[in-house]
C-alpha cells in the first residue's frame, strides 16, 4: 500500500519560514519524480515544485528563489524548505510521487497560512 504522509505545515507570519516533509512508504521512492502542489480556495492545483531522480528541478515563478525542494532517498522523504514566506503562498500543499510509467500519488495535504 503506497502512502505519502505530508507534515511541517501551519500558522507562520509573512516573511518567515517553514519546511514541510513528505514521507513515503510502498514505492520504491529513487524510482519516482517527486513534486509538491498547492491548491488554495477557489483555485485550481497548481505545481510548486519538482524534483526528478536525477536531481533536476523545476518551481514555479512564483517560489523561485524563495522554495527549495530536496530529497533524501534514504529515508523515504521530500522536503519543501520555504522562505520568504508571503500570504498568497497561503493553500493547502500535497506531495506527489510519478513514476516514468505514469503512475502517480498523492498524500492528503497540510495547511500552510501566512498571515499577520
Amino acid at each position: 500500500q503506497v502512502q505519502l504522509v505530508e507534515s511541517g505545515g501551519g500558522l507562520v507570519q509573512p516573511g518567515g519560514s517553514l519546511r514541510l516533509s513528505c514521507a513515503a512508504s510502498g514505492i520504491i521512492f529513487s524510482n519516482y519524480v517527486m513534486g509538491w502542489y498547492r491548491q488554495a480556495p477557489g483555485k485550481e492545483r497548481e505545481l510548486v515544485a519538482t524534483l526528478t531522480t536525477i536531481s533536476r528541478t523545476n518551481y514555479a515563478d512564483s517560489v523561485k528563489g524563495r522554495f527549495t525542494i530536496s530529497r533524501d532517498n534514504a529515508k523515504k522523504t521530500v522536503y519543501l524548505q520555504m522562505n520568504s514566506l508571503k500570504p498568497e503562498d497561503t493553500a493547502v500543499y500535497y506531495c506527489n510521487a510519478e513514476s516514468s510509467y505514469g503512475r502517480s500519488y498523492w498524500g492528503q495535504g497540510t495547511q500552510v497560512t501566512v498571515s499577520s
